[in-house]
């Protein structure tokens, strides 16, 4: 690209990023093309679509993950390594209402390595005794579901509430508080439907 071509990309990528931060991922495209200087044929000479520029920008957060499920695999507690990968996750969550919102919207679908790493990270935590066996990734999704709408909900207010959210969330998570379920989990597809209406 032209050099231009290459401060224009960047503009556009700081605006959204502090955007997406700052109010979530439905700030309109015009006023990140505004923000950031240029005009909105310029944002889509960039990206495309709303979806290329989504996943320009949180490509860091994205990794991130991925290296937290890493770093929970290599703990000697499987239990504690779920724990410390979900924490982590939800972190990331409450520092910025765009990928909280992201996070929403992708939580526990099959399909990338960052998916891979999940499922390992719940199966061996399922395998050490310490995660209760009939847990599955469509059921953590609705943690990280839980765990976004009490970002957006408190964190004006009360910014670290989600901890608590979560807490109790992972208490219902552990083997020794097992019960047996009054429903089957959602299916994959069950899963991405409910995801479209986040």
């Amino acid at each position: 690209m032209r050099k231009d071509a290459v401060q224009n990309r960047e503009r556009l990528l700081r605006a959204a990023r502090q955007l997406f931060a700052d109010r979530g991922l439905d700030v309109p495209l015009e006023e990140i093309a505004r923000t950031a200087g240029v005009s909105i044929g310029t944002l889509y000479n960039r990206f495309s679509t709303r979806e290329a520029l989504v996943e320009a920008v949180f490509a860091d957060r994205v990794a991130t993950v991925a290296e937290l499920a890493e770093q929970a695999l290599a703990m000697d507690d499987a239990w504690e390594g779920f724990v410390a990968f979900l924490t982590g996750v939800c972190e990331l969550q409450a520092a910025d209402l765009g990928y909280n919102d992201l996070a929403a919207r992708t939580a526990a679908v099959d399909g990338d390595r960052g998916h891979g790493l999940m499922r390992e990270i719940l199966e061996r935590a399922q395998r050490s005794g310490g995660l209760r066996g009939d847990v599955t990734l469509a059921d953590l999704a609705f943690v990280i579901w839980g765990v976004a709408a009490t970002v957006r909900a408190t964190g004006k207010v009360a910014p670290g509430a989600w901890r608590r959210h979560l807490a109790l969330a992972l208490d219902g998570l552990r083997a020794v508080a097992a019960r047996p379920l009054p429903a089957p989990p959602m299916s994959t597809a069950q899963t991405r439907a409910a995801m479209r209406e986040c």
